[in-house]
């Protein structure tokens, strides 16, 4: 189809978890800043009635950021109801009514992956998939082979300029910051590069479990949930050269080109870890072993990043909730001893809290010699309320074309062809305590001069601190 606004928004599993935890908060969000006036129209197979899926519109925003009565009546006006079987060639009949005049509907599939097959092939018979655009969530497969299959049944219907692959990680303003900040500022290309760059160190903690998803979470760990997605769209953003313009295929292209360059994992690049309590969570097997926690270290082969080593880690059960870049760079040739020296590092914070940070040495105060001190210049903020969630940001850009935010179809393969060794022969697992950073055996992928754990501050960091 065109880049015209999309018509109509479809999403399955409107009755689902996700539609209301953040579906209907987005949909309000964006009926708020005037960027959706077209029918919403629900599907699922629940036995309800529209007026029981506006109550749960209702419900769930009293939940999640509140009820906006302007805008919640605004969202119910438009919102329609289709409720049958997937497996039913009538329910796709009955949406297709309920579309009435539009012809470029946008279908968003939160549902099971193994539904996508079934709801694709009936949209394409009840003439619903003509002049559309498909959305669907991740994971987008398992692994290499079942990701390829993904993709096949989609272009099977679509065309890939009309599939949008959300990962709500690219929908974060903070994550799409990083492009901003490499490239709208001069000084910054000066000194990102193998030159001057060490080591790279993206660190992603929670600081709780599986939280009532055990059945889910065992079928997945932590490689497959967070690392070959949110962690690889972060490093993608920090490697990535610039682009020829800042159309959705160049900046995709680019992204693209780091993966290409990452050769793939072997069990001597990782250690995974599982938190001491996980085996008791309900759905998780007695005998699992599904790591709760990964550790990752691997090169970039590309001209910027030949021979800087990037660690990736990520954890349930850890110190704290943050996602956090450090960038070290190489030390001075002073005359000042190494050994009294701290590397210089670009610290910058994704979350909960936004933060630039510039790890330097400065004097001491009130020494009577030369002596040195590591500190920080520190630029932060946290999220106000003005700013977009990642769902509105994502399924806005979907319904108007842009395909910037969302994974293409060799980003999504290359991602897995990477980690994939460490899926099919999966490397040993190591017990650690809650509360704590892993394993001890994490000493074996670890950058140089160790993992900087992120510390949390309560409220606003100040402009300038000390590094403790």
């Amino acid at each position: 189809m065109t880049n015209s606004h999309s018509d109509a928004l479809v999403f399955f599993g409107a009755t689902g978890d996700l539609a209301y935890k953040k579906i209907f908060p987005a949909l309000q969000a964006m009926i708020k800043r005037g960027h959706l006036n077209v029918p919403v129209v629900g599907v699922a197979k629940a036995g309800w009635s529209l007026d029981q899926l506006k109550a749960r519109a209702h419900d769930s925003l009293e939940k999640h950021g509140g009820v906006d009565p302007a805008a919640f009546e605004k969202l119910v006006g438009l919102l329609r109801y289709v409720d049958g079987d997937y497996q039913d060639p009538e329910t796709f009949s009955a949406l297709r009514k309920e579309l009435k005049d539009a012809h470029h509907p946008a279908h968003y599939l939160a549902i099971p992956p193994v539904l996508f097959e079934t709801v694709v092939e009936n949209l394409a018979k009840s003439n619903s998939s003509t002049g559309a655009r498909v959305i669907v969530e991740k994971p987008f497969g398992h692994d290499l082979a079942s990701a390829q299959e993904l993709n096949k049944v989609l272009l099977s219907v679509f065309d890939e300029a009309d599939i949008f692959r959300i990962d709500h990680y690219l929908g974060k303003q903070p994550v799409n910051n990083l492009l901003a900040f490499r490239f709208a500022n001069t000084f910054v290309e000066a000194f990102w590069n193998r030159n001057y760059i060490e080591s790279v160190q993206i660190t992603m903690a929670e600081d709780f479990g599986v939280q009532g998803r055990g059945a889910f979470y065992d079928q997945t760990g932590t490689i497959r949930d967070v690392m070959q997605n949110h962690l690889f769209q972060i490093l993608s953003n920090l490697a990535m050269e610039p682009p020829a313009g800042f159309d959705s295929e160049s900046v995709r292209d680019e992204k693209v080109k780091v993966l290409k360059s990452i050769p793939a994992l072997e069990a001597k690049d990782v250690v995974r870890g599982q938190f001491r309590g996980y085996l008791d969570e309900n759905g998780v097997a007695k005998d699992s072993q599904t790591e709760t926690f990964a550790a990752l270290k691997f090169d970039v082969n590309s001209w910027r990043w030949k021979g800087v080593p990037f660690y990736l880690r990520a954890g349930k059960c850890l110190p704290t909730t943050c996602t956090e870049i450090v960038a070290k760079f190489h030390k001075p040739p002073s005359l000042i001893p190494h050994s009294v020296l701290t590397e210089n590092h670009l610290r910058m914070r994704i979350s909960p809290e936004v933060t630039i940070a510039m790890g330097m040495m400065t004097l001491a105060p009130a020494a009577e010699r030369i002596s040195l001190q590591a500190g920080e210049m520190v630029a932060s903020h946290s999220p106000g309320a003005e700013e977009m969630d990642a769902y509105e940001r994502v399924l806005g850009a979907a319904m108007e074309g842009d395909r910037t935010l969302f994974a293409r179809e060799d980003y999504v393969e290359e991602a897995w062809r990477i980690v994939g060794p460490l899926l099919t022969k999966s490397p040993p697992i190591y017990p650690y305590a809650p509360n704590t950073w892993g394993p001890s055996e994490v000493e074996r992928v670890t950058p140089p001069g160790g993992w900087q754990d992120p510390v949390v501050r309560q409220g606003l960091s100040p402009v300038a601190t000390q590094a403790a």
